[in-house]
Protein backbone atom coordinates (compact mmCIF):
# COMPACT_ATOMS: atom_id res chain seq x y z
CA UNK A 1 0.00 0.00 0.00
CA UNK A 2 1.17 3.52 -0.75
CA UNK A 3 0.01 6.97 0.17
CA UNK A 4 -3.57 8.18 0.18
CA UNK A 5 -4.11 10.28 -2.98
CA UNK A 6 -6.50 13.11 -3.84
CA UNK A 7 -6.82 13.63 -7.61
CA UNK A 8 -8.72 16.58 -9.08
CA UNK A 9 -9.36 17.01 -12.82
CA UNK A 10 -10.72 20.40 -13.87
CA UNK A 11 -12.21 22.24 -16.79
CA UNK A 12 -12.11 25.91 -15.81
CA UNK A 13 -14.83 28.40 -16.72
CA UNK A 14 -14.19 30.80 -19.58
CA UNK A 15 -12.35 33.90 -18.35
CA UNK A 16 -10.95 32.37 -15.16
CA UNK A 17 -7.35 33.44 -14.48
CA UNK A 18 -5.97 29.95 -13.95
CA UNK A 19 -2.61 31.25 -12.69
CA UNK A 20 -4.39 32.88 -9.73
CA UNK A 21 -6.09 29.57 -8.91
CA UNK A 22 -2.87 27.54 -9.13
CA UNK A 23 -0.97 30.08 -7.00
CA UNK A 24 -3.80 29.97 -4.44
CA UNK A 25 -3.67 26.19 -4.38
CA UNK A 26 0.12 26.20 -3.96
CA UNK A 27 -0.24 28.64 -1.03
CA UNK A 28 -2.99 26.52 0.54
CA UNK A 29 -1.02 23.26 0.45
CA UNK A 30 2.08 24.98 1.85
CA UNK A 31 0.01 25.94 4.92
CA UNK A 32 -1.26 22.42 5.62
CA UNK A 33 1.30 20.06 7.15
CA UNK A 34 -0.66 16.88 6.40
CA UNK A 35 -0.19 17.39 2.65
CA UNK A 36 2.81 15.15 1.94
CA UNK A 37 3.22 16.25 -1.68
CA UNK A 38 1.43 18.31 -4.31
CA UNK A 39 1.74 18.23 -8.09
CA UNK A 40 -0.25 19.82 -10.86
CA UNK A 41 -0.10 19.99 -14.62
CA UNK A 42 -1.75 21.24 -17.78
CA UNK A 43 -2.78 18.80 -20.49
CA UNK A 44 -0.39 19.13 -23.39
CA UNK A 45 -2.33 17.93 -26.37
CA UNK A 46 -4.44 14.91 -25.65
CA UNK A 47 -7.29 14.42 -28.07
CA UNK A 48 -10.35 16.51 -27.09
CA UNK A 49 -12.62 13.48 -27.25
CA UNK A 50 -10.47 11.80 -24.60
CA UNK A 51 -10.07 14.78 -22.26
CA UNK A 52 -13.76 15.75 -22.37
CA UNK A 53 -12.66 19.36 -21.91
CA UNK A 54 -10.61 18.77 -18.76
CA UNK A 55 -7.39 20.77 -18.95
CA UNK A 56 -5.72 20.61 -15.52
CA UNK A 57 -4.83 17.83 -13.09
CA UNK A 58 -3.99 18.34 -9.42
CA UNK A 59 -2.61 15.52 -7.28
CA UNK A 60 -2.01 15.56 -3.54
CA UNK A 61 -0.55 12.77 -1.45
CA UNK A 62 -1.15 12.12 2.23
CA UNK A 63 0.38 9.52 4.54
CA UNK A 64 -3.06 8.03 5.21
CA UNK A 65 -6.82 8.62 4.95
CA UNK A 66 -6.91 10.25 8.37
CA UNK A 67 -4.49 12.98 7.22
CA UNK A 68 -6.71 13.53 4.17
CA UNK A 69 -9.78 13.85 6.41
CA UNK A 70 -7.94 16.48 8.47
CA UNK A 71 -7.05 18.32 5.27
CA UNK A 72 -10.71 18.55 4.29
CA UNK A 73 -11.62 20.44 7.45
CA UNK A 74 -8.48 22.59 7.65
CA UNK A 75 -9.44 26.32 7.56
CA UNK A 76 -7.10 27.03 4.61
CA UNK A 77 -8.76 24.26 2.57
CA UNK A 78 -12.27 25.35 3.51
CA UNK A 79 -11.48 28.94 2.49
CA UNK A 80 -9.80 27.99 -0.78
CA UNK A 81 -12.58 25.57 -1.71
CA UNK A 82 -15.03 28.46 -1.87
CA UNK A 83 -12.88 30.23 -4.45
CA UNK A 84 -12.04 27.05 -6.36
CA UNK A 85 -15.64 25.85 -6.63
CA UNK A 86 -16.69 29.04 -8.44
CA UNK A 87 -13.85 28.75 -10.99
CA UNK A 88 -14.57 25.42 -12.66
CA UNK A 89 -17.13 24.35 -15.20
CA UNK A 90 -16.54 20.62 -14.63
CA UNK A 91 -14.59 18.70 -12.03
CA UNK A 92 -13.78 15.08 -11.22
CA UNK A 93 -12.51 14.12 -7.76
CA UNK A 94 -10.98 10.77 -6.92
CA UNK A 95 -9.74 9.91 -3.42
CA UNK A 96 -7.95 6.58 -3.11
CA UNK A 97 -5.28 4.57 -1.33
CA UNK A 98 -2.53 4.18 -3.91
CA UNK A 99 -1.27 0.75 -4.89
CA UNK A 100 2.44 1.16 -5.60
CA UNK A 101 3.68 -1.05 -8.42
CA UNK A 102 6.94 0.77 -9.14
CA UNK A 103 8.27 3.46 -6.81
CA UNK A 104 9.78 6.64 -8.24
CA UNK A 105 13.53 6.86 -7.93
Amino acid sequence: MGDFKHLVLVKFKEGVVVEEITKGMEKMVSEIDTVKSFEWGLDMGSQEMLTQGFTHAFLMAFHNAEDFTGFLSHPSHVEFSGTFSTAFEKVVLLDFPAVVVKSPV
